[in-house]
């Protein structure tokens, strides 16, 4: 079921997740511009916002955090009529929603429906009767598993948008560096000697790597001569303070000392990233930083697209393990119960990269899917 989109000139991409997920959303807001020739606005949270300016092919951004996505602060309701008039006011001809396989898009298609956008396209594994114009029935994870930037390629080809230029890319002034390196100088930290970066923050406590495993990783990659720079948002500065502490000399807090562009730019210019699942190994792919992902096994979508590096996985422990049904069946397809990565594993593969023998990261983590249940999920009514 779809539309014709050919006269589509405003179109809204619906994206309301953290900055990870909007930097995976890109080259298919890419393949909506240049085949429509399309003004891209972008609704999504205030925890992906800032990352929107440095995708080119977004002209702008729209702040709203939806209930039924996961947020820090508080949601007023309050707010969400105006939301509604707002984009009335805008006249888009087309939304598309993106999502993870694991969510039911049917709220957020509420909102392109009363805002009386004619074109809503969007995956949905139930029926969503008059919600979408263009529906795209959602076969995953029961039927295969793609990465999270080929499955949204994949739902804007429904309507008819194609790009050649599939890799994420950021766009960043070319001061971002300079000012960046100036604030290495000023916090002890030689760049012409060798350097890289650990991120251990995250979003979420089921994608943590043990504080001491860390540490000691940190130990020898420093005794490698390595400056080992920690790095974090504003509000990881105590988790960065401690790792230092814990790991000795020749390692750095970062935590908070600057803006997304000169993180964008310190990750550009850095000779390895090593960080568990978060925006930051998104950052290294679209930067072409080769990256090493300490990957928690809770969805196997989202590794560094088309990136150079290792993934080396862990399990998440029972008690933070989903409640969401999907996600835990996908689970029990990759799971490696008990698993943790080694601090030798870490260096090991730092080594490896360091040196020149850098692979390409799988699109994917293997997943088995039953094939009695794939063959009985290709049916949708």
């Amino acid at each position: 079921m779809h539309t014709n989109w050919e006269n589509c000139k405003h179109i809204l991409c619906i994206r309301p997740d953290n900055m990870g997920d909007l930097v995976m959303s890109s080259p298919a807001i890419r393949a909506l511009k240049e085949t429509f020739g399309a003004k891209i606005s972008v609704l999504t949270s205030s925890a992906a916002a800032g990352i929107a300016g440095f995708i080119p092919e977004i002209d702008d951004v729209i702040v709203y955090d939806l209930p039924w996505v996961k947020h820090r602060q508080h949601i007023d309701p309050d707010q969400f009529p105006s939301l509604i008039t707002t984009l009335k006011n805008r006249q888009f001809d087309a939304a598309v929603m993106f999502s993870v396989y694991s969510q039911n898009i049917l709220p957020t298609a509420m909102i392109p429906y009363f805002a009386g956008i004619p074109k809503r396209l969007a995956y949905c594994r139930e029926n969503p009767y008059a919600l979408l114009t263009d529906w795209v029935p959602d076969k995953e994870p029961y039927s295969f598993i793609r990465h999270q930037v080929k499955r949204d390629l994949d739902l804007v080809a429904h309507v008819g948008a194609f790009t050649l230029q599939q890799k994420l890319a950021l766009s960043i002034s070319p001061d971002a560096w300079e000012s960046a390196k100036n604030k290495l100088t000023q916090n002890g930290i030689f760049t012409d000697n060798s350097w890289l970066i650990l991120h251990a923050g995250v979003s979420e406590a089921k994608r943590e790597y043990p504080e001491q495993q860390w540490a000691e990783t940190a130990r020898q990659l420093v005794n490698m001569g390595y400056q080992v720079l920690f790095t974090g948002g504003p509000d990881e500065k105590t988790l960065t303070d401690r790792l230092c502490q814990l790991s000795g000399p020749n390692t750095f807090s970062l935590a908070g000392s600057f803006s997304l562009e000169e993180y964008i730019a310190l990750i550009r210019y850095a000779p390895l990233v090593i960080s568990v699942n978060t925006a930051t190994i998104h950052l290294a792919a679209a930067t072409e930083t080769p990256v090493i992902v300490l990957y928690a096994l809770s969805n196997p979508q989202h590794t560094p697209w088309m990136a150079k590096g290792s993934i080396l996985t862990f399990d998440v422990p029972s008690c933070l393990q989903s409640k969401n049904e999907v996600i835990r069946y996908v689970y029990q397809l990759t799971a490696k119960p008990g698993s943790i990565v080694s601090p030798d594993e870490i260096v090991h593969a730092a080594w490896k990269i360091l040196n020149g023998h850098a692979d390409y990261i799988p699109e994917i983590l293997p997943v088995a899917i039953p094939v009695e249940l794939s063959e009985s999920s290709n049916h949708t009514d």
